[in-house]
């Protein structure tokens, strides 16, 4: 037994997804927190790596069966399925989607392993479809991962209006951070310098927008306040402050607001109040990008949890956020890291409040290093899955169902 390994079934890098790039983290913990087990990772074929094996082909409809067959063949110690409906779904030669019954079917087939399955969109608002597919989801895994605990008391209310049974399978494991990117004051010259931006004449105050340039990012929000705020801000601190907008396009259905948003961002670029950088949001070039700046606005509009949120929380960089939004409020409001807005002029409001007070930047990321190394860091969730883990294998040889505790 203490050879068999840890399967994991996602996206994974090279492909330009967050579910991809959050497998690779999490993969990285996992395996420390398991060292004498191989954490091996079955992916859709264009996965790559050692250890990877590039399976998942939605081109079929029974993509899961020879999933299934792998995982047979490697005896896993715990199969961990990171979930997105997208990622597996098989829409016919007419365009029509399966409702992820291949994925429901792939439950069926591996249910004598002990399975954890960890949804990245679970909204409090469930429409019909999502809530019958989390019900058939919790019926055919033995632990169930959620990332916030509104998620979890929301469920049990969802579930409860329409008469079905609760499940008590659901675990609130939250999305992990690195504990292992906070860069000193003294090392962020030398980063600028990595990057570049020394030589752009980036200001010495920056607010950033870095991460995948998408149309429910919403950069145009700050990119029409900018001009306007530049100036209020050097008025009142007589400090200059740039504008550091950073990432890159990974959905061509997006291309229209991404060349818009680009467009304005240069304009201000010429202007010389902002800049610029175009590069793939992976690595240490992310985390790099983001540590130059002061603080962070994420003005999305739909977010159930965020990866750029996590970096965010890794950095211990205060922020302004979109609220109510899903789990940015929830980590926002637990945190205690970060500001939120829910009208253009609030946002304006806060990032005046941040950039004319240095006293309140320090307090939000004082507040973040403590969530990081309280509750959110990758060391401390990899543990939480190995208890998950334990759960489900023990589910598994008894027939006994896991059985937790609700929220509220």
């Amino acid at each position: 037994m203490a050879n068999r390994p840890i399967v994991l079934v996602s996206s994974y890098p090279p492909r330009l997804c967050g579910i991809a790039t959050f497998c690779e983290e999490a993969r990285e913990f996992i395996q420390k927190a398991n060292p004498e087990r191989e954490v091996l990772v079955i992916s859709h074929t264009d996965g790559r790596g050692e250890g990877v094996y590039p399976m998942i082909d939605l081109a079929r409809r029974d993509w899961w069966v020879p999933v299934a067959r792998r995982i047979e063949k490697l005896d896993p110690y715990a199969v961990h399925i990171e979930h997105e409906y997208g990622l597996y779904e098989y829409r016919d030669p007419r365009g029509v989607g399966d409702g992820n019954e291949g994925f429901l079917d792939l439950l069926e087939a591996i249910g004598t392993f002990p399975v954890v399955v960890e949804p990245h969109t679970v909204h409090g608002r469930l429409s019909d479809f999502e809530a019958d597919f989390i019900f058939r989801l919790c019926q055919r895994s033995h632990v169930v991962l959620f990332k916030c605990h509104y998620q979890k008391w929301r469920l049990e209310w969802t579930f409860q209006g329409r008469n079905w049974a609760v499940p008590r399978n659901i675990m609130v494991v939250p999305h992990g951070a690195r504990p292992d990117k906070r860069w000193g004051i003294h090392e962020i010259p030398r980063i600028r310098r990595e990057l570049g931006l020394d030589r752009a004449g980036l200001a010495d105050h920056v607010v950033g927008m870095i991460g995948w340039i998408q149309s429910n990012k919403r950069w145009d929000i700050l990119l029409s306040l900018w001009e306007e705020l530049h100036e209020e801000i050097l008025r009142r601190t007589g400090q200059p402050w740039d504008l550091l907008a950073a990432g890159a396009m990974r959905d061509p259905h997006h291309r229209r607001d991404f060349e818009e948003w680009k467009s304005e961002v240069l304009t201000l670029e010429r202007k010389g109040i902002a800049h610029y950088r175009e590069f793939i949001p992976r690595g240490d070039t992310y985390y790099k990008m983001m540590a130059v700046c002061d603080f962070i606005v994420l003005p999305t509009i739909d977010e159930t949890q965020s990866g750029t949120l996590a970096r965010i929380i890794a950095l211990n960089k205060p922020y302004v956020t979109t609220a109510p939004m899903e789990g940015l409020t929830a980590q926002t409001l637990e945190s205690e890291g970060g500001l939120l807005f829910t009208t253009k002029a609030m946002l304006r409001q806060k990032v005046l409040k941040l950039a004319c007070d240095e006293r309140l930047r320090l307090e939000l990321g004082e507040n973040l290093r403590r969530y990081l190394d309280e509750v959110v860091s990758w060391e401390r969730i990899a543990r939480q899955y190995n208890e998950a883990y334990r759960l489900a294998r023990r589910a598994a040889r008894t027939g006994e169902p896991v059985a937790l505790e609700p929220e509220f």
